[in-house]
Protein backbone atom coordinates (compact mmCIF):
# COMPACT_ATOMS: atom_id res chain seq x y z
CA UNK A 1 0.00 0.00 0.00
CA UNK A 2 1.35 3.45 -1.60
CA UNK A 3 -0.28 6.91 0.68
CA UNK A 4 -0.29 10.19 -1.26
CA UNK A 5 -1.08 12.56 1.61
CA UNK A 6 -2.82 16.39 -0.12
CA UNK A 7 -2.39 18.65 2.20
CA UNK A 8 -3.85 22.90 1.41
CA UNK A 9 -1.85 25.99 1.73
CA UNK A 10 -2.97 29.83 2.42
CA UNK A 11 -6.63 29.32 2.09
CA UNK A 12 -9.38 27.22 2.55
CA UNK A 13 -11.27 25.98 -0.35
CA UNK A 14 -8.19 26.15 -2.63
CA UNK A 15 -9.27 22.54 -4.50
CA UNK A 16 -7.47 19.96 -2.61
CA UNK A 17 -11.25 17.89 -3.16
CA UNK A 18 -10.50 18.37 -7.45
CA UNK A 19 -6.63 17.68 -7.10
CA UNK A 20 -7.19 14.86 -4.95
CA UNK A 21 -9.59 13.41 -7.27
CA UNK A 22 -7.90 13.93 -10.43
CA UNK A 23 -4.57 12.18 -8.59
CA UNK A 24 -6.72 9.25 -8.29
CA UNK A 25 -8.10 9.37 -11.78
CA UNK A 26 -4.62 9.24 -12.84
CA UNK A 27 -3.63 6.20 -11.09
CA UNK A 28 -6.45 4.61 -12.31
CA UNK A 29 -5.71 5.48 -15.64
CA UNK A 30 -2.43 4.21 -14.94
CA UNK A 31 -4.43 0.52 -14.04
CA UNK A 32 -4.23 0.74 -10.35
CA UNK A 33 -6.69 0.48 -7.20
CA UNK A 34 -7.24 2.98 -6.11
CA UNK A 35 -9.11 4.44 -2.55
CA UNK A 36 -9.76 7.77 -1.63
CA UNK A 37 -9.87 9.54 1.95
CA UNK A 38 -11.23 12.72 3.45
CA UNK A 39 -10.06 13.94 6.93
CA UNK A 40 -12.00 16.11 8.27
CA UNK A 41 -10.80 18.14 11.82
CA UNK A 42 -13.69 19.15 12.88
CA UNK A 43 -15.16 17.77 16.55
CA UNK A 44 -18.58 16.22 14.95
CA UNK A 45 -18.92 12.85 14.12
CA UNK A 46 -19.88 13.42 10.64
CA UNK A 47 -21.18 16.38 8.40
CA UNK A 48 -25.38 14.80 9.35
CA UNK A 49 -26.17 17.87 11.21
CA UNK A 50 -24.17 20.57 9.38
CA UNK A 51 -25.85 23.51 8.01
CA UNK A 52 -25.39 23.32 3.71
CA UNK A 53 -24.67 27.10 3.98
CA UNK A 54 -22.02 26.57 6.47
CA UNK A 55 -20.22 23.58 5.30
CA UNK A 56 -22.50 22.91 1.54
CA UNK A 57 -23.34 19.69 0.81
CA UNK A 58 -23.71 16.66 2.55
CA UNK A 59 -22.86 13.85 0.39
CA UNK A 60 -24.35 10.59 1.29
CA UNK A 61 -22.51 7.06 0.51
CA UNK A 62 -24.06 3.57 -0.12
CA UNK A 63 -23.41 2.61 3.16
CA UNK A 64 -25.40 5.33 5.40
CA UNK A 65 -22.37 7.67 6.05
CA UNK A 66 -22.88 11.16 6.25
CA UNK A 67 -19.85 12.99 4.37
CA UNK A 68 -18.08 15.88 3.45
CA UNK A 69 -19.37 16.85 -0.40
CA UNK A 70 -15.46 15.75 -1.52
CA UNK A 71 -16.36 12.24 -1.57
CA UNK A 72 -18.88 13.30 -3.87
CA UNK A 73 -16.10 14.00 -6.09
CA UNK A 74 -14.33 11.22 -5.60
CA UNK A 75 -17.16 8.93 -6.69
CA UNK A 76 -17.61 11.07 -10.03
CA UNK A 77 -13.85 11.14 -10.65
CA UNK A 78 -13.19 7.39 -10.27
CA UNK A 79 -16.98 6.10 -10.99
CA UNK A 80 -16.13 4.12 -7.78
CA UNK A 81 -18.51 3.89 -4.79
CA UNK A 82 -16.62 4.57 -1.15
CA UNK A 83 -17.83 3.39 2.26
CA UNK A 84 -18.28 5.76 4.90
CA UNK A 85 -15.26 4.38 6.74
CA UNK A 86 -13.10 6.77 4.36
CA UNK A 87 -14.02 9.87 5.82
CA UNK A 88 -12.12 10.14 9.15
CA UNK A 89 -13.14 13.13 11.46
CA UNK A 90 -11.51 14.45 14.87
CA UNK A 91 -15.04 14.01 16.44
CA UNK A 92 -14.15 9.90 15.21
CA UNK A 93 -11.49 9.60 16.82
CA UNK A 94 -11.79 11.43 19.96
CA UNK A 95 -14.74 9.70 20.80
CA UNK A 96 -13.59 5.94 20.28
CA UNK A 97 -10.38 6.31 22.34
CA UNK A 98 -12.29 7.67 25.19
CA UNK A 99 -14.77 4.85 24.75
CA UNK A 100 -11.77 2.47 24.57
CA UNK A 101 -10.26 3.75 27.67
CA UNK A 102 -14.16 3.80 29.38
CA UNK A 103 -13.97 -0.02 28.81
CA UNK A 104 -10.58 -0.15 30.15
CA UNK A 105 -8.42 -1.14 26.81
CA UNK A 106 -5.86 0.76 27.23
CA UNK A 107 -4.90 -1.45 30.64
CA UNK A 108 -4.28 1.69 33.06
CA UNK A 109 -2.02 3.28 30.62
CA UNK A 110 -2.65 7.43 30.63
CA UNK A 111 -3.77 7.85 27.28
CA UNK A 112 -2.75 11.00 25.85
CA UNK A 113 -2.81 13.00 22.73
CA UNK A 114 0.77 11.37 21.38
CA UNK A 115 0.71 8.66 20.63
CA UNK A 116 -2.92 7.83 20.89
CA UNK A 117 -4.77 10.10 18.97
CA UNK A 118 -2.07 10.01 15.92
CA UNK A 119 -2.50 5.42 16.43
CA UNK A 120 -6.23 6.19 15.96
CA UNK A 121 -6.05 8.36 13.05
CA UNK A 122 -3.17 5.25 11.41
CA UNK A 123 -5.27 2.68 12.51
CA UNK A 124 -8.05 4.12 10.54
CA UNK A 125 -6.13 5.07 7.63
CA UNK A 126 -5.03 1.36 7.32
CA UNK A 127 -8.49 0.15 7.45
CA UNK A 128 -9.94 2.01 4.92
CA UNK A 129 -7.04 1.48 2.31
CA UNK A 130 -6.58 -2.23 3.02
CA UNK A 131 -6.05 -3.87 -0.16
CA UNK A 132 -5.56 -1.20 -2.79
CA UNK A 133 -2.20 0.05 -4.59
CA UNK A 134 -3.10 3.35 -3.64
CA UNK A 135 -4.60 5.46 -1.02
CA UNK A 136 -4.91 9.09 -1.55
CA UNK A 137 -5.73 10.86 1.71
CA UNK A 138 -7.01 14.43 1.68
CA UNK A 139 -6.76 16.66 4.68
CA UNK A 140 -9.21 18.75 5.32
CA UNK A 141 -8.59 22.53 6.17
CA UNK A 142 -5.04 24.45 5.64
CA UNK A 143 -1.35 23.84 6.98
CA UNK A 144 -0.90 25.81 10.09
CA UNK A 145 -4.97 25.05 11.77
CA UNK A 146 -4.48 23.81 14.80
CA UNK A 147 -7.07 21.35 14.77
CA UNK A 148 -4.76 19.33 11.44
CA UNK A 149 -1.68 18.72 14.08
CA UNK A 150 -2.74 14.98 15.14
CA UNK A 151 -3.22 14.31 11.70
CA UNK A 152 0.27 15.89 10.57
CA UNK A 153 1.38 13.35 13.37
CA UNK A 154 -0.09 10.28 11.68
CA UNK A 155 1.17 11.23 8.15
CA UNK A 156 4.99 10.88 9.67
CA UNK A 157 4.51 8.41 12.18
CA UNK A 158 2.89 6.04 8.63
CA UNK A 159 6.30 7.63 6.94
CA UNK A 160 8.50 5.94 9.08
CA UNK A 161 5.95 2.43 9.48
CA UNK A 162 6.05 2.26 5.70
CA UNK A 163 9.57 3.98 4.32
CA UNK A 164 9.70 7.10 2.47
CA UNK A 165 8.97 4.78 -1.00
CA UNK A 166 5.65 4.52 -0.05
CA UNK A 167 4.42 8.00 0.97
CA UNK A 168 4.10 10.92 -0.83
CA UNK A 169 3.16 14.78 0.35
CA UNK A 170 0.99 17.18 -1.71
CA UNK A 171 1.35 21.05 -1.39
CA UNK A 172 -1.78 22.16 -2.82
CA UNK A 173 -1.62 26.00 -2.59
CA UNK A 174 -2.77 29.21 -3.51
CA UNK A 175 -1.23 31.59 -5.40
CA UNK A 176 -2.66 35.47 -5.62
CA UNK A 177 -2.14 37.91 -7.85
CA UNK A 178 -3.32 41.39 -5.92
CA UNK A 179 -5.17 43.41 -8.32
CA UNK A 180 -3.27 46.40 -7.07
CA UNK A 181 -0.25 44.72 -8.22
CA UNK A 182 -1.04 42.79 -10.86
CA UNK A 183 2.05 39.92 -10.11
CA UNK A 184 1.37 36.17 -8.91
CA UNK A 185 2.72 36.54 -4.89
CA UNK A 186 4.67 33.27 -4.00
CA UNK A 187 5.25 34.70 -0.47
CA UNK A 188 2.47 32.95 1.00
CA UNK A 189 3.14 29.76 -0.61
CA UNK A 190 6.53 29.85 0.77
CA UNK A 191 5.60 30.52 4.29
CA UNK A 192 2.71 27.21 3.75
CA UNK A 193 5.98 25.26 2.78
CA UNK A 194 7.67 26.52 6.09
CA UNK A 195 4.71 25.14 8.45
CA UNK A 196 4.14 22.08 7.05
CA UNK A 197 8.26 21.41 7.47
CA UNK A 198 7.87 22.32 10.87
CA UNK A 199 5.72 19.22 11.71
CA UNK A 200 8.94 17.09 9.37
CA UNK A 201 6.84 16.85 6.44
CA UNK A 202 8.54 17.45 3.07
CA UNK A 203 6.15 18.04 0.12
CA UNK A 204 7.24 15.98 -3.15
CA UNK A 205 4.88 18.07 -5.46
CA UNK A 206 3.81 21.72 -5.31
CA UNK A 207 0.42 22.11 -6.97
CA UNK A 208 -0.07 25.79 -7.54
CA UNK A 209 -3.64 27.60 -7.69
CA UNK A 210 -4.47 30.46 -9.41
CA UNK A 211 -6.49 32.75 -11.44
CA UNK A 212 -3.38 32.42 -14.16
CA UNK A 213 -1.01 29.44 -15.10
CA UNK A 214 2.56 29.82 -12.79
CA UNK A 215 5.34 30.82 -15.07
CA UNK A 216 8.70 29.88 -15.09
CA UNK A 217 9.77 32.89 -12.95
CA UNK A 218 7.74 32.04 -9.79
CA UNK A 219 8.51 28.18 -10.29
CA UNK A 220 12.12 29.16 -9.80
CA UNK A 221 11.63 31.07 -7.00
CA UNK A 222 9.46 28.13 -5.41
CA UNK A 223 12.53 25.94 -6.11
CA UNK A 224 15.23 28.37 -4.80
CA UNK A 225 13.00 29.28 -1.08
CA UNK A 226 11.82 25.40 -0.62
CA UNK A 227 14.53 23.18 -2.19
CA UNK A 228 11.85 21.49 -4.49
CA UNK A 229 12.63 21.22 -7.78
CA UNK A 230 11.09 22.88 -10.75
CA UNK A 231 10.19 19.43 -12.13
CA UNK A 232 7.37 19.03 -8.79
CA UNK A 233 5.97 22.33 -8.91
CA UNK A 234 3.30 22.20 -10.90
CA UNK A 235 0.68 24.30 -11.99
CA UNK A 236 -2.88 23.88 -11.98
CA UNK A 237 -5.25 27.59 -12.99
CA UNK A 238 -8.53 27.99 -12.97
CA UNK A 239 -10.16 25.65 -15.67
CA UNK A 240 -14.20 25.74 -16.95
CA UNK A 241 -14.34 22.40 -16.29
CA UNK A 242 -13.13 20.71 -13.11
CA UNK A 243 -13.03 16.67 -15.43
CA UNK A 244 -9.95 18.65 -16.98
CA UNK A 245 -8.05 18.99 -13.97
CA UNK A 246 -6.52 15.45 -14.52
CA UNK A 247 -5.55 16.27 -17.92
CA UNK A 248 -3.80 19.19 -17.02
CA UNK A 249 -1.59 17.57 -14.30
CA UNK A 250 -1.05 14.90 -16.88
CA UNK A 251 0.22 17.59 -19.70
CA UNK A 252 3.13 18.70 -17.02
CA UNK A 253 4.17 14.46 -16.27
CA UNK A 254 2.42 14.40 -12.44
CA UNK A 255 2.34 10.65 -13.16
CA UNK A 256 5.01 9.92 -14.24
CA UNK A 257 6.75 11.61 -11.85
CA UNK A 258 4.71 10.12 -9.68
CA UNK A 259 5.77 6.69 -10.41
CA UNK A 260 9.87 7.60 -10.86
CA UNK A 261 8.67 8.83 -6.72
CA UNK A 262 7.41 5.42 -5.49
CA UNK A 263 9.22 3.50 -7.80
CA UNK A 264 6.01 1.85 -9.55
CA UNK A 265 5.50 1.06 -13.22
CA UNK A 266 2.02 1.41 -15.06
CA UNK A 267 -0.51 -1.47 -15.43
CA UNK A 268 -1.24 -0.72 -18.18
CA UNK A 269 -1.23 1.76 -20.96
CA UNK A 270 -2.84 5.28 -20.53
CA UNK A 271 -5.64 6.32 -22.56
CA UNK A 272 -7.52 9.13 -21.67
CA UNK A 273 -9.74 9.58 -25.32
CA UNK A 274 -13.03 8.02 -23.48
CA UNK A 275 -12.03 11.21 -20.59
CA UNK A 276 -11.54 13.76 -22.95
CA UNK A 277 -15.01 12.19 -25.32
CA UNK A 278 -16.64 13.38 -22.38
CA UNK A 279 -15.44 16.93 -21.67
CA UNK A 280 -15.91 17.50 -25.23
CA UNK A 281 -19.31 17.05 -24.82
CA UNK A 282 -19.79 19.05 -22.03
CA UNK A 283 -17.74 21.98 -23.47
CA UNK A 284 -18.97 21.78 -27.10
CA UNK A 285 -22.69 20.49 -27.14
CA UNK A 286 -25.10 20.48 -29.99
CA UNK A 287 -27.51 21.60 -28.06
CA UNK A 288 -28.58 23.86 -25.08
CA UNK A 289 -31.45 23.50 -22.59
CA UNK A 290 -32.02 26.47 -19.48
CA UNK A 291 -33.33 24.74 -16.23
CA UNK A 292 -33.69 26.42 -12.85
CA UNK A 293 -32.97 24.82 -9.27
CA UNK A 294 -35.12 26.38 -6.70
CA UNK A 295 -33.99 25.95 -3.40
CA UNK A 296 -33.53 27.51 0.26
CA UNK A 297 -29.85 26.78 0.58
CA UNK A 298 -28.25 29.14 -1.90
CA UNK A 299 -27.53 32.74 -0.16
CA UNK A 300 -25.25 33.25 2.36
CA UNK A 301 -24.98 36.85 3.20
CA UNK A 302 -24.02 38.34 0.20
CA UNK A 303 -22.86 35.62 -1.70
CA UNK A 304 -24.62 32.80 -3.63
CA UNK A 305 -23.70 29.14 -2.04
CA UNK A 306 -23.71 26.35 -5.03
CA UNK A 307 -21.89 23.83 -2.86
CA UNK A 308 -25.56 23.43 -1.03
CA UNK A 309 -26.65 21.41 -4.23
CA UNK A 310 -23.45 20.95 -5.75
CA UNK A 311 -24.21 16.98 -7.12
CA UNK A 312 -27.19 18.32 -8.00
CA UNK A 313 -25.07 20.75 -10.57
CA UNK A 314 -22.89 17.56 -11.44
CA UNK A 315 -25.29 15.26 -12.40
CA UNK A 316 -27.33 17.75 -14.76
CA UNK A 317 -23.78 17.80 -16.45
CA UNK A 318 -23.54 13.87 -16.64
CA UNK A 319 -26.64 13.70 -18.67
CA UNK A 320 -26.34 16.89 -20.66
CA UNK A 321 -23.09 15.32 -21.64
CA UNK A 322 -24.79 11.69 -22.31
CA UNK A 323 -27.39 13.82 -24.62
CA UNK A 324 -24.45 16.34 -25.86
CA UNK A 325 -26.33 18.95 -24.63
CA UNK A 326 -25.75 22.13 -22.27
CA UNK A 327 -27.61 22.74 -19.15
CA UNK A 328 -27.37 26.67 -17.79
CA UNK A 329 -28.35 26.68 -14.71
CA UNK A 330 -30.33 29.59 -13.00
CA UNK A 331 -30.63 29.54 -8.86
CA UNK A 332 -33.75 30.88 -7.45
CA UNK A 333 -34.76 31.10 -3.73
CA UNK A 334 -37.99 29.57 -3.06
CA UNK A 335 -38.49 32.23 -0.19
CA UNK A 336 -38.91 35.07 -3.24
CA UNK A 337 -42.17 32.47 -5.48
CA UNK A 338 -44.14 33.09 -2.11
CA UNK A 339 -44.85 35.89 -3.45
CA UNK A 340 -47.21 34.79 -6.79
CA UNK A 341 -46.02 37.73 -9.16
CA UNK A 342 -43.36 36.14 -8.99
CA UNK A 343 -43.62 32.85 -10.79
CA UNK A 344 -43.80 33.77 -14.11
CA UNK A 345 -40.29 33.74 -14.25
CA UNK A 346 -40.39 29.96 -14.32
CA UNK A 347 -41.97 30.05 -17.59
CA UNK A 348 -38.78 30.86 -19.38
CA UNK A 349 -37.38 27.68 -17.96
CA UNK A 350 -36.70 24.21 -19.88
CA UNK A 351 -37.12 22.13 -16.47
CA UNK A 352 -37.44 22.84 -12.92
CA UNK A 353 -35.49 21.04 -10.40
CA UNK A 354 -36.76 21.21 -6.41
CA UNK A 355 -33.81 19.73 -4.49
CA UNK A 356 -33.70 18.18 -0.81
CA UNK A 357 -33.93 20.27 1.93
CA UNK A 358 -35.34 20.38 5.46
CA UNK A 359 -37.99 23.26 7.34
CA UNK A 360 -40.89 25.50 6.82
CA UNK A 361 -38.86 27.92 5.52
CA UNK A 362 -40.08 29.06 1.76
CA UNK A 363 -41.88 25.47 1.45
CA UNK A 364 -45.25 27.00 -0.05
CA UNK A 365 -42.75 28.82 -2.42
CA UNK A 366 -41.39 25.90 -3.65
CA UNK A 367 -44.68 24.01 -4.11
CA UNK A 368 -45.97 27.10 -6.26
CA UNK A 369 -42.84 26.34 -8.64
CA UNK A 370 -44.37 22.55 -8.91
CA UNK A 371 -48.03 24.17 -9.23
CA UNK A 372 -46.64 26.13 -12.41
CA UNK A 373 -44.29 23.46 -13.50
CA UNK A 374 -47.76 21.07 -13.77
CA UNK A 375 -50.02 23.45 -15.18
CA UNK A 376 -47.45 24.68 -17.66
CA UNK A 377 -46.45 21.37 -18.82
CA UNK A 378 -42.60 22.39 -17.70
CA UNK A 379 -40.78 19.21 -17.34
CA UNK A 380 -39.90 18.60 -13.57
CA UNK A 381 -37.39 16.74 -11.15
CA UNK A 382 -38.21 16.59 -7.05
CA UNK A 383 -35.23 15.20 -5.66
CA UNK A 384 -36.60 13.57 -1.81
CA UNK A 385 -38.44 16.87 0.01
CA UNK A 386 -39.09 18.25 -3.93
CA UNK A 387 -40.66 14.74 -4.77
CA UNK A 388 -42.51 14.91 -1.18
CA UNK A 389 -43.75 18.47 -2.01
CA UNK A 390 -44.75 17.49 -5.37
CA UNK A 391 -47.20 14.85 -3.74
CA UNK A 392 -48.51 17.08 -1.59
CA UNK A 393 -49.29 20.35 -4.59
CA UNK A 394 -51.18 17.06 -6.49
CA UNK A 395 -52.78 16.35 -3.40
CA UNK A 396 -54.20 20.14 -2.75
CA UNK A 397 -54.97 20.96 -6.11
CA UNK A 398 -55.72 17.45 -8.12
CA UNK A 399 -56.75 15.02 -5.20
CA UNK A 400 -58.97 17.91 -3.74
CA UNK A 401 -58.17 17.43 -0.44
CA UNK A 402 -57.21 20.54 0.89
CA UNK A 403 -54.57 21.36 3.74
CA UNK A 404 -52.80 18.27 2.67
CA UNK A 405 -49.32 18.70 4.17
CA UNK A 406 -46.47 16.99 5.66
CA UNK A 407 -46.42 16.49 9.23
CA UNK A 408 -42.78 17.80 9.51
CA UNK A 409 -44.18 21.18 8.89
CA UNK A 410 -47.48 20.90 10.22
CA UNK A 411 -48.33 18.16 12.85
CA UNK A 412 -51.95 19.40 12.58
CA UNK A 413 -52.96 18.70 9.03
CA UNK A 414 -55.91 16.82 8.28
CA UNK A 415 -54.49 14.73 5.31
CA UNK A 416 -51.13 13.88 5.79
CA UNK A 417 -50.12 12.95 3.10
CA UNK A 418 -46.27 13.24 3.75
CA UNK A 419 -45.61 11.20 7.63
CA UNK A 420 -42.57 10.25 9.64
CA UNK A 421 -41.55 6.89 9.18
CA UNK A 422 -42.92 4.67 11.81
CA UNK A 423 -38.95 3.97 13.05
CA UNK A 424 -38.19 7.49 13.19
CA UNK A 425 -40.94 8.62 15.80
CA UNK A 426 -38.64 7.20 19.31
CA UNK A 427 -35.74 8.70 17.21
CA UNK A 428 -37.16 11.93 17.20
CA UNK A 429 -38.68 12.03 21.07
CA UNK A 430 -35.37 11.02 22.08
CA UNK A 431 -33.57 14.48 20.29
CA UNK A 432 -31.17 11.42 18.76
CA UNK A 433 -30.37 13.51 14.99
CA UNK A 434 -26.93 12.59 14.16
CA UNK A 435 -26.63 9.45 11.54
CA UNK A 436 -30.53 8.46 12.47
CA UNK A 437 -32.04 8.99 9.01
CA UNK A 438 -33.01 6.14 6.41
CA UNK A 439 -29.95 6.64 5.16
CA UNK A 440 -27.88 4.90 2.21
CA UNK A 441 -28.51 2.89 -0.70
CA UNK A 442 -32.18 1.25 -0.92
CA UNK A 443 -33.37 -1.08 -3.22
CA UNK A 444 -36.90 -0.07 -5.11
CA UNK A 445 -38.82 -2.36 -7.19
CA UNK A 446 -39.55 -0.64 -10.28
CA UNK A 447 -43.36 -1.15 -12.46
CA UNK A 448 -42.19 -2.49 -16.14
CA UNK A 449 -45.02 -0.41 -17.63
CA UNK A 450 -44.28 3.12 -15.99
CA UNK A 451 -41.74 5.60 -17.60
CA UNK A 452 -39.46 4.97 -14.84
CA UNK A 453 -38.47 1.69 -15.50
CA UNK A 454 -37.97 2.85 -19.25
CA UNK A 455 -35.37 5.71 -17.92
CA UNK A 456 -33.55 3.50 -15.75
CA UNK A 457 -33.22 0.12 -19.13
CA UNK A 458 -31.98 2.84 -21.79
CA UNK A 459 -29.49 4.06 -19.63
CA UNK A 460 -28.35 0.96 -18.34
CA UNK A 461 -28.70 1.73 -15.05
CA UNK A 462 -31.36 -1.02 -14.51
CA UNK A 463 -28.74 -4.23 -15.35
CA UNK A 464 -26.33 -2.75 -13.35
CA UNK A 465 -28.00 -2.43 -10.27
CA UNK A 466 -29.54 -6.16 -10.59
CA UNK A 467 -25.87 -7.35 -10.91
CA UNK A 468 -25.41 -5.68 -7.18
CA UNK A 469 -28.49 -7.09 -5.43
CA UNK A 470 -26.04 -9.53 -3.41
CA UNK A 471 -24.27 -6.61 -2.03
CA UNK A 472 -26.94 -4.72 -0.02
CA UNK A 473 -27.53 -5.78 3.21
CA UNK A 474 -30.70 -7.55 3.67
CA UNK A 475 -32.88 -4.59 5.66
CA UNK A 476 -31.42 -2.27 2.68
CA UNK A 477 -32.86 -5.20 0.49
CA UNK A 478 -36.88 -5.63 1.89
CA UNK A 479 -38.86 -8.17 0.20
CA UNK A 480 -37.76 -8.98 -3.24
CA UNK A 481 -40.41 -10.68 -5.45
CA UNK A 482 -38.99 -9.83 -8.78
CA UNK A 483 -34.88 -10.01 -9.00
CA UNK A 484 -35.11 -7.74 -12.71
CA UNK A 485 -36.24 -4.95 -11.69
CA UNK A 486 -34.85 -3.83 -9.29
CA UNK A 487 -32.41 -1.17 -8.84
CA UNK A 488 -30.70 0.67 -5.94
CA UNK A 489 -31.06 4.69 -4.74
CA UNK A 490 -29.52 6.79 -2.17
CA UNK A 491 -31.66 8.41 0.87
CA UNK A 492 -31.40 10.65 3.43
CA UNK A 493 -34.59 11.27 4.79
CA UNK A 494 -36.96 11.01 8.40
CA UNK A 495 -40.53 11.13 6.25
CA UNK A 496 -42.49 9.43 3.38
CA UNK A 497 -45.20 8.93 1.41
CA UNK A 498 -48.46 8.03 3.95
CA UNK A 499 -49.25 4.90 2.53
CA UNK A 500 -52.97 5.75 3.70
CA UNK A 501 -53.01 7.78 0.78
CA UNK A 502 -51.23 5.91 -1.61
CA UNK A 503 -54.36 4.46 -3.68
CA UNK A 504 -56.31 7.96 -4.03
CA UNK A 505 -52.62 9.25 -5.22
CA UNK A 506 -52.47 6.52 -7.77
CA UNK A 507 -56.19 6.48 -8.97
CA UNK A 508 -55.50 10.58 -10.17
CA UNK A 509 -52.10 9.43 -12.13
CA UNK A 510 -49.70 9.64 -9.27
CA UNK A 511 -47.13 6.77 -9.35
CA UNK A 512 -38.41 8.92 -2.89
CA UNK A 513 -34.26 9.26 -3.10
CA UNK A 514 -30.92 11.13 -4.04
CA UNK A 515 -30.48 9.93 -7.75
CA UNK A 516 -27.91 12.99 -7.90
CA UNK A 517 -25.38 10.66 -5.63
CA UNK A 518 -25.47 7.62 -8.11
CA UNK A 519 -24.70 10.12 -11.41
CA UNK A 520 -20.88 9.92 -12.95
CA UNK A 521 -19.23 11.24 -16.04
CA UNK A 522 -19.14 7.72 -17.03
CA UNK A 523 -22.74 6.63 -15.27
CA UNK A 524 -25.09 9.19 -15.38
CA UNK A 525 -28.47 9.10 -12.88
CA UNK A 526 -31.18 8.08 -15.34
CA UNK A 527 -33.62 10.62 -13.46
CA UNK A 528 -31.77 13.49 -14.48
CA UNK A 529 -31.22 11.81 -18.23
CA UNK A 530 -35.37 11.95 -18.59
CA UNK A 531 -35.49 15.61 -17.38
CA UNK A 532 -32.64 16.83 -19.54
CA UNK A 533 -34.32 15.35 -22.50
CA UNK A 534 -37.76 16.74 -21.52
CA UNK A 535 -36.19 20.07 -21.42
CA UNK A 536 -34.60 19.65 -24.99
CA UNK A 537 -38.03 18.63 -26.43
CA UNK A 538 -39.86 21.13 -24.74
CA UNK A 539 -37.04 24.10 -25.70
Amino acid sequence: MKIIFTFGGVISGVGKGVVSSSIGKILKEYGFSVTMIKIDPYINSDAGTMRPTEHGEVWVTNDGGEIDQDLGNYERFLNKDMPKINNITSGQVYSQIIEEERSGEFLGETVQFIPHVPEEIVNRIKAAGKGYDFVVVEVGGTVGDYENIPFLFAAKRLEVELNKDNIVYVLVTYLPIPSNLGEMKTKPTQHAIMMLREYGLFPDFIIGRSSREMDKVRKKKIETYSNISCDYILSCPDVDNIYKVPLVLEKQGFGSKLMKLTKTRAKKNIDWSAWEKIIEKMNKPKNRVKIAIVGKYIDIGDFTLKDSYISVQEALKHAGAYLDTGVDIDWIDSKKLEQTDQLTILKNYDGIIVPGGFGSSGVEGKINAIRVCRENKIPYLGLCFGMQLAIIEIARNICNLEGAHTTEICPETKYPVIDILPSQKEIIKKSAYGGTMRLGAYAAILDPNSKIFEFYKKTGRLEEDVKKINTLPEKRLGIVDNEKNIIFERHRHRYEVNPEFVDILKKHGVTQGHPEFKSRPESPSPMFVALVDAALKRH
